[in-house]
């Protein structure tokens, strides 16, 4: 969005000067003006050139801690609830935040809601920093005046949303820097240490056995220019070709469903989504947020289309006067207990709290499931690498065998 740079006189009188986002230079002014100031100049800010333009770009790509953006909630919450001023809030909180990025919007949201913008508009002003599911749950607590209730759930969302990542995030570290660790001693051997052994095998007069022309013919290949260079060029390609694939609508449903369907770790994704979907949906409905703009939001917010189908189907389906629990059960993605205890909170009023159990009952399946799968993955690793160890010293070996045996003979 176009920046605008502009000079004002403020509701006091007091002259500011400063820069706005807007669609274009009409849009700025009215902006302006609807915060009671009186434009003196305002023009398009050049864009930015050499190191400012790049460090500009970057801060731009750059994204708010989640961990930054939960404490700066939570303490938000107290703040409000302990009767601070929600303007002083924000300087202090902008004040005291590590995040350069969260800081420079703090600042901003600060100087819109001084200047009589609602904290909900401030902050839909960067949704690169605040999601539609923050902005949303932000609004409805201003409209129902529980705006510190609203951020304490929210603030309680984020942190089990954040520590639900942390879980999957570190329960994966582990195989990955090992086999990263294995693929790196694999090449240093096959490009470094086996040539000697391939030389010395290649001079000798013996009939190679199959082992060793293999690790030859892998050993010479990872060698050669001619090789490898088109295969790295067609591994890119590749990934390049199934990327642009995937941002099809029909490569986004595919991906997604093999997400979900993928052996071992399709169960572990849709056991998250499940989660998710339930948490998100349950922190809305409880936040006062209506419940065709909590589905919408919801839809939006899974970053699974499989899901954002279902979502659809279920807000068709209240449309049309019916249940929330049919179009679940139908799509094949939620589990009959899931389903079966949205029915009942339907039917008790109480769906909120429904669905926030449900989504506490898959955050252990979740938790339970890494630590099998991360107690799983270590002896197949260690099996895997051996093997592959293994047909290396076989493979050098039965050359010398076959040596020392005509030697003796």
């Amino acid at each position: 969005m176009p920046t605008f740079v502009y000079e004002a006189r403020d509701a006091t009188g007091q002259l500011r000067k400063d820069t706005i986002e807007a669609a274009n230079l009409r849009a700025a002014t009215q902006r302006l003006q609807e915060q009671r100031m009186t434009v003196i100049q305002i023009k398009a800010k050049a864009a930015g050139a050499g190191a400012d333009g790049i460090a500009g770009l970057l801060s731009r790509m750059k994204k708010v801690d989640e961990q930054a953006l939960t404490v700066f909630s939570r303490q938000f919450a107290t703040m409000i609830n302990a009767g601070l001023a929600m303007v002083r809030c924000l300087d202090i909180l902008s004040e005291q935040t590590e995040d350069k990025k969260l800081r420079e919007t703090l600042i901003q949201v600060r100087r819109d809601v001084e200047g009589g913008s609602t904290l909900s508009n401030s902050l839909a002003k960067h949704p690169t920093v605040f999601s539609m599911l923050y902005i949303s749950m932000v609004k409805a607590g201003e409209m129902g005046g529980v705006l510190d209730e609203v951020l304490e759930r929210l603030a309680g969302f984020m942190e089990k949303d954040f520590a639900l990542k942390k879980k999957v995030k570190s329960a994966l570290t582990y195989p990955v820097v090992i086999l990263l660790m294995a693929s790196g001693i694999v090449f240093f051997l096959v490009t470094y240490i086996l040539p000697t052994f391939v030389a010395l095998f290649e001079g000798m007069s013996l009939a190679l056995p199959l082992p060793t022309q293999i690790l030859i013919a892998v050993t010479k290949g990872a060698r050669n220019p001619a090789v490898m260079i088109p295969l790295l060029i067609l591994l890119c390609v590749g990934g390049f070709l199934v990327g642009q694939y995937i941002k099809t609508p029909a490569g986004r449903k595919q991906y997604d469903m093999m997400k979900l369907n993928i052996p071992v770790f399709g169960l572990l994704n849709r056991k998250v989504a499940i989660s998710r979907f339930c948490r998100t949906l349950g922190t809305l409905l409880s936040s006062g947020v209506p419940i065709m703009q909590a589905l919408e939001i919801v839809g939006r917010a899974s970053g699974n289309e499989i899901i954002a189908m279902t979502v659809t189907k279920v807000r068709e389906s209240i449309r049309e006067g019916e249940s929330i629990a049919s179009p679940l059960g139908a799509s094949g993605m939620f589990p009959p207990m899931v389903t079966q205890m949205v029915a009942v909170g339907e039917e008790t009023g109480n769906l909120d709290a429904m669905l926030s159990k449900i989504a506490d009952f898959y955050d252990t399946e979740v938790e339970y499931m890494l630590a099998s799968l991360t107690s799983m993955l270590e002896p197949i690793m260690i099996v895997g690498m051996g093997g592959i160890v293994g047909f290396i010293v076989i493979s050098v070996f039965l050359p010398l065998y076959q040596l020392i045996g005509n030697i003796g003979g």
